[in-house]
Order: structure tokens, then sequence, then C-alpha cells
């Protein structure tokens, strides 16, 4: 059984993000889908933003603070846990730098988010479409950064440890699919015509629920760093391969403590990592 570690971050983050979605496009559909002052004329279907700026503006607020201060503590956590050991360690400047810039955009798109939730498109149009475009382009030039972090990753410790190419393939698939909705979401959103607005405000939704898989994606990041009784840390994990000899037999015993004292766990044989 996994204990409870920074894996629960993005598991947070994305359970708030969807509640406040599934909340928000409930509760106007349960008003009888109402026609907001700011909607297009013609336009059917309200943006997320349409609804937030209505009574629900307190609930957009606090859920988009919420979901990114938890998504962006996983960052953070990622790459404490690859400095101390827990993750494998990042191979040179390259994927450190890659790392770091991440952290940053994720900040500049939670900042982005927080923003545009407060400065609502009912009263504040420009700008909040600025941060509109500040949010997304935030995110997914961080999840680039990303890639390329874990792609180096993968492929120094390909034999290791192949969660590293899965979770690169997973934010790639997240990259190449919100960038696709985003170009088609901005298409529609600098149309003049009044039959795009809808299509404009279904890719809206469809982005933002893309978006709760891209932050799920942070669980398979964290749970390799878990230490529980029968697994044991993927950084410890890959010091005890390196050193199997050319048998394949480890050098170094994992077996768990016999007991425990004041000064810590008692071994009877073997050693930690």
């Amino acid at each position: 059984m996994w204990i409870v570690s920074f894996w629960v971050f993005p598991v947070i983050s994305a359970f708030v993000w969807l509640a406040m979605l599934i909340a928000m496009i409930a509760t106007w559909s349960r008003e009888g889908k109402p026609i907001y002052s700011e909607e297009a004329d013609g336009q059917t279907i309200a943006y997320i933003s349409d609804i937030g700026a209505s009574g629900l503006k307190p609930l957009f607020v606090a859920g988009s603070i919420v979901t990114v201060v938890f998504l962006d503590l996983a960052f953070l956590s990622e790459r404490w846990l690859r400095h101390a050991g827990q993750l494998v360690p990042n191979k040179g400047w390259f994927d450190k730098l890659c790392a770091i810039f991440s952290i940053f955009f994720a900040i500049a798109g939670a900042l982005g988010l927080i923003l545009l939730s407060i400065f609502d498109t009912k009263h504040y149009k420009h700008l909040h479409d600025g941060f509109l475009v500040m949010f997304i382009v935030g995110y997914v030039i961080s999840a680039i950064l990303i890639c390329a972090e874990y792609l180096r990753l993968g492929i120094f410790y390909r034999s290791q440890h192949r969660i590293l190419l899965t979770s690169f393939a997973i934010k790639l698939a997240f990259i190449i699919i919100e960038v696709g909705l985003a170009i088609g979401f901005g298409v529609c959103m600098g149309s003049h015509k009044k039959k795009n607005k809808n299509p404009g405000a279904i890719l809206e939704w469809v982005i933002a629920f893309v978006f709760t898989g891209y932050i799920l994606s942070f669980v398979v990041d964290l749970l390799p760093s878990v230490r529980t009784r029968r697994h044991v840390p993927q950084g410890e994990k890959r010091i005890v391969m390196a050193q199997e000899d050319p048998n394949g037999s480890a050098n170094v015993s994992l077996e768990e403590p016999l007991t425990y004292d004041s000064q810590g766990p008692n071994f009877y044989r073997g050693q930690r990592v």
C-alpha cells in the first residue's frame, strides 16, 4: 500500500480543478443554460470565464488558486526529490536548467490562471484575455521543458527506469493535444463570425478537462520516490543497479530492519543504500 507522500499534491490539484469545472457546468445547466451579458449574439454555450464572472466567481477564484498552488508544489517536490536522491538525479546542466525553467514557467502559468479568474471577462475583458494566454503558454512551455528533461533522463536510464520515458510520452501527448486545441480556440475567439462562438466555448471546456490529465501525470513522476516495505525509492534503486556484479546479483542488501529503537532502524545484515 502506497503511503501518503508528495504524490498527493497533483491528486489534490486535479480533484479540485475537476470538481470546480463540474460544479460550474452543472450549475449553468441547472439554471436553464442562461445567456450572460458578455456572450456574443447567437451564442448558446457559455465559456468557463462567462460562468466564472457571474455568481460563481468565488468558486472560480478559490478553485483556481488551490489548483495551481498544489500543482506547483508538485513541480517543486519533483525537483527536491531529484536533488535529494529519492528520484534519479539529473545528468548535467542541460536537464537541470530545463527543470528550473519549467518551474519558472509553471509559476507564470499559475499566476495567469489566478489573475484571469480575478479579472473576469465581464469587467476586464482585455486583461482577462491576456492572462488566459499567460496561463496556457506558461504551462505549455513548462511541459515542453519537462519533456526535454525527461527525454534526456529516460535515454540515460533507459534500462533501469522506463517510467521516465512513459512520463515523457504522456506529457508530449498533452503538449500536442493542448497546442492543437489552443490554436482552434484562438481561431474561434478571433473570428467575428457568430457561428464560431459555440465551437470556441466547447474547445475551452475540452482544454480545461485535458489539463486535468496533465496534472495527474505528475503522480506518475512522484510515486517512484515512495518508500514502503516492498518498494525502494527510484533514486536508491538506481544505486543498487549500478552496484550489481556481472552475474546480476546486487552487492548491497535492502532488507527491512528487524527492530527500531531511539537511534533508528537496526539491521541484522545488509544496509540501506
